[in-house]
């Protein structure tokens, strides 16, 4: 095996190749720059760990020798581990490779884009198996890309594509936010001993994975200051200084890079001490209480005067029955966070002596720096913008906290033997409610017939059999279909109209549980149901509906609900009537914007209704169903009569011709029966703002 080729040379070869239709050797070449760049990286860390010893005799010298023999001694070691480093490096890779990427490449690479190139090429080649999964590694990093998300609609319609290829080639690289997902999953589950060792799993691959960044920045070939336009810099000493000033302020954007998820514009804040406040609650609540104490001593040292930390901390010492002074000589911070903190703040020192000094630039990419940090000079333009970012992030959860609905929780509950379990206090939040007694044990059981004798593999209107996850199948049924099958012979004309029916009850009871204006409308009424794959449950990590907005497209990092399709920016008011508990997860939980934290949890029963206003105060998802099967009336509404589920009507309107009228509750709150549709409105519909962000699909419930 030759010496490595440079990647970048193989990536123009390959995308020539592509505009020539010579698709074989298009693939070819592609596939070989993926393999070299990652090779590239692999190399270079490890003969990064070849040669950190190199030149390290001399660093013991450095405190006793003095004079010129200081910087010959420094200069020494710096020259020893250079000659390794090229040696490592240079026997294993091709002169040409050892060239600075451009910045475009670069930047090619980062946005996925040869995967774009090879999802066309294996298509071209049938390769249908390889295409899906190029397609689907491209998606997971541009999430907007509308043509990219109706080619992979079009390849899992395709036969001979296992659900098995729509893989991300790319996870490897971003394993920390698999296990970041996981810990938040086993968290929703109250695992708490799972939960515990994801967190912990977790932390330390966002560590390795800073690690492995950081090693990128000083192993890649860096310009001259000449070469950069900087201007002034004349001496050795004031090269090195920026060049160093360089490699320090890449090591610490390693920070916001490991913390931005693939196809995110912005970082998570906070991403590492976020962690460990989660690790810390998690191995409280599965009893390991040491642990615990050393993990908030580590988020300790980002905060130190944090005051909920230190409560927690003393409650924490008191719960283990021994003094402070004991458990701190027994319990110290863990060594790896001790040694992050400690050279994050070295290096920050470093940076803005350089800013204040040599009039170098430097983005502190973290909230907790501590302001003894910071040059004197710097500190009022500092506190400026760290005020500016308080404010925002204020601004942003009193944001979150209102609701502009225009529903009032609060309202009688009209329907005889219906209970409030639990309210916006219970739950955490702003318009939600939880009521029991809603329908029958005898009415739970009708419809759970009506759902195995008629409804359809996939969402009930697109045919997808698992559009939420490949461990569930998903079945669903609207009411024109079962008017429809009705009309057949197919299924009980009462079982349908009792499905139509409990859409009316339900209507009236949120209707006045709300307070809602006048005019709520049905949008859509779908019997839903999730049965676990017998099989395919060991080692899930996924929810069997990812947290969401019903109205508007969540952006968890940012805390921002994009309020525009293809999200059903109409609906208003959400519900789910339960069906059954006879199985394993399956549960409805609510969380803050961010996705981060549970703020309510509703386990399913026959007769339990939920219902919430549909927009950005109220994020939610569903825990994975494991085993068994989970049925619900998914029902959702909206004030305006242009978006109104036509379908309801035309299923009225099949039972008026075979003269069967439907109870139907009026504006005013009286039954009436009905034996037609209404007119359309002519309103016009409102346009959205044409981001054309695509981060969600159908919303079930």
């Amino acid at each position: 095996m030759g010496p490595l080729l440079p990647y970048d040379l193989l990536y123009y070869s390959g995308v020539r190749a592509y505009f020539q239709e010579d698709w074989d050797k298009a693939a070819e070449l592609l596939e070989k720059s993926i393999a070299n760049k990652e090779s590239m990286r692999r190399l270079r860390r490890k003969c990064h760990e070849d040669c950190f010893d190199a030149g390290t005799d001399m660093l013991a010298k450095l405190d006793s020798e003095g004079g010129s023999l200081w910087d010959l001694q420094a200069l020494e070691w710096v020259q020893q581990r250079a000659e390794c480093l090229r040696f490592c490096v240079g026997r294993s890779v091709s002169p040409a490779g050892l060239l600075p990427v451009s910045i475009d490449i670069d930047y090619e690479f980062s946005t996925r884009n040869p995967y774009n190139f090879l999802q066309v090429i294996y298509y071209k080649l049938e390769k249908l198996q390889k295409a899906a999964s190029a397609a689907h590694t491209f998606f997971v990093a541009n999430p907007s890309h509308l043509e990219m998300r109706n080619n992979i609609e079009k390849y899992r319609r395709m036969k001979g594509v296992a659900e098995a290829a729509f893989q991300d080639r790319e996870q490897h690289k971003e394993m920390h936010w698999a296990l970041y997902d996981s810990a938040l999953l086993s968290e929703a589950s109250s695992d708490w001993q799972l939960a515990a060792r994801k967190w912990r799993e977790s932390v330390n691959e966002t560590l390795r994975q800073t690690e492995d960044c950081r090693v990128h920045c000083q192993m890649s070939p860096q310009s001259l200051p000449e070469d950069r336009g900087v201007d002034g810099v004349d001496g050795v000493f004031e090269k090195a200084a920026v060049l160093s000033l360089s490699l320090l302020s890449c090591q610490q954007s390693c920070v916001t890079q490991v913390a931005t998820r693939p196809g995110r514009i912005s970082a998570q804040e906070d991403f590492l001490p976020t962690q460990l406040e989660h690790q810390h609650i998690a191995q409280f609540k599965a009893d390991d209480l040491a642990g615990a104490i050393q993990t908030l001593r580590s988020l300790l040292l980002f905060y130190p005067s944090d005051t909920d930390s230190l409560g927690n901390l003393q409650f924490y010492y008191e719960t283990l029955g021994e003094d402070k002074e004991s458990q701190d000589k027994d319990k110290q911070p863990a060594q790896e966070i001790a040694n992050y903190v400690n050279r994050s703040l070295q290096e920050k020192k470093l940076l803005y002596f350089g800013k204040e000094n040599l009039g170098s630039d430097f983005i502190d990419p973290d909230l907790w720096t501590p302001e003894d940090v910071i040059p004197e000079s710097l500190r009022e333009s500092w506190r400026a913008e760290k005020e500016k970012l308080n404010k925002k992030v204020k601004e942003e959860e009193k944001e979150e906290e209102m609701d502009d609905s225009g529903f009032y929780a609060g309202g009688p509950v009209p329907q005889v033997g219906v209970t409030i379990t639990m309210d916006d206090v219970a739950m955490n939040g702003t318009n939600r409610v939880v009521l029991d007694g809603v329908i029958t044990s005898k009415e739970c059981d009708t419809l759970l017939q009506l759902a195995t004798a008629a409804a359809s593999a996939g969402d009930g209107y697109r045919g997808r059999r698992s559009p939420h996850t490949p461990h569930e199948k998903f079945e669903g049924l609207t009411v024109l279909k079962a008017a429809k099958l009705a009309q057949d012979g197919m299924v009980n004309q009462s079982d349908a109209r009792l499905l139509h029916e409990l859409g009316e009850r339900v209507r009236t009871l949120l209707d006045s549980y709300f307070r809602s204006p006048p005019g709520l409308f049905f949008s859509f009424t779908h019997l839903v149901c999730r049965t676990a794959i017998t099989g395919d449950q060991e080692g899930r990590l996924d929810l069997s509906h990812p947290v969401h907005v019903d109205n508007c497209l969540l952006e968890p990092e940012t805390g921002h609900c994009w309020r525009e399709a293809p999200a059903f920016t109409h609906r208003d008011l959400s519900a789910v009537l339960y069906l059954n508990d006879n199985f394993d997860g399956g549960d409805l939980f609510f969380t803050t914007r961010d996705a981060k934290t549970v703020k309510a949890r509703v386990r399913p029963g026959c007769g339990r209704l939920v219902g919430f206003s549909s927009g950005p105060v109220n994020p939610h998802g569903v825990t994975a169903v494991t085993a068994g099967r989970r049925c619900a009336l998914a029902l959702w509404f909206t004030k305006e009569k242009l978006h109104r589920d036509v379908e309801r009507e035309e299923a009225e309107a099949l039972w008026a011709a075979d003269g069967q009228g439907v109870a139907k509750a009026t504006e005013d709150g009286e039954a009436k029966g009905t034996s037609g549709r209404s007119g359309r409105s002519q309103t016009p519909k409102e346009k959205s703002r044409g981001r054309g962000r695509v981060t969600g699909g159908k919303d079930e419930l």
